[in-house]
């Protein structure tokens, strides 16, 4: 699949194709990453992609015009295409959207900055997505978190079998997971993890991802 990450910011995306999994989707060829800049679309010599609030009000508003024209300078014929702005006002972003636009053929990122963005821009993509009720400078760490959740669904980048038991896959947070030493200053391992036998351990881990979902996040389990 391809991303097309829409900023006025691209230095800050200078360090993430080092990123490990961003790295093993690219040389897959699972994975084309692009960073536009929205300023190379914006008219006049100083580049202006913002303005002044009609109405009044303050902070500066990102122009349609820029963005809308970057938009339109990635779209092309990849297949199934999904455009996605970043806004408080979106659909909150999970795991089940993680996987969605993992089976995308073109995923374009747009990111917001400033006091937000023209409301008319939001009529050119397909949605708006909200990483949770906070908000963020601009939308660039939200592409970044949302191009690492993709890219490590497509086929090949993880181990297989690393997706089946993560978080969210089944609608319950990840059991406790332990490593060596065994004993460290008086904190223990389960026994049942060092028995071998996978059906006790298979059912203590359901029981601890049931138990740590209904203790820190039991809006999940009405979908269990």
């Amino acid at each position: 699949m391809k991303i097309s990450i829409l900023t006025i910011c691209p230095e800050m995306f200078e360090s993430l194709p080092a990123d490990h999994v961003i790295m093993r989707a690219q040389e897959l060829k699972q994975l084309q990453l692009e960073i536009v800049d929205i300023r190379q679309f914006a008219n006049g010599c100083f580049r202006k992609v913002d303005d002044s609030p009609y109405g009044g009000g303050p902070g500066m508003i990102m122009r349609v015009q820029p963005v809308v024209d970057a938009i339109r300078s990635v779209e092309a014929d990849h297949g199934k295409t999904i455009r996605v702005a970043f806004s408080p006002a979106g659909t909150v972003y999970n795991q089940k959207l993680a996987g969605t636009f993992s089976h995308a053929d073109h995923l374009i990122l747009v990111c917001g900055h400033y006091e937000g963005m023209d409301e008319r821009i939001f009529h050119h993509v397909d949605m708006a997505v909200s990483m949770g009720d906070y908000v963020m400078s601009g939308g660039e760490i939200a592409a970044m978190a949302v191009t690492d959740s993709v890219a490590r669904l497509l086929r090949g980048v993880l181990k297989d079998g690393s997706l089946m038991e993560e978080s969210f896959s089944d609608g319950l947070l990840e059991y406790p997971q332990y490593t060596k030493p065994v004993d460290y200053c008086g904190e223990k391992v389960p026994d049942v993890l060092l028995s071998g036998n996978h059906e006790a351990i298979r059912q203590w881990r359901r029981e601890q991802a049931l138990e740590r979902t209904r203790r820190t996040r039991p809006d999940l389990m009405s979908d269990t």
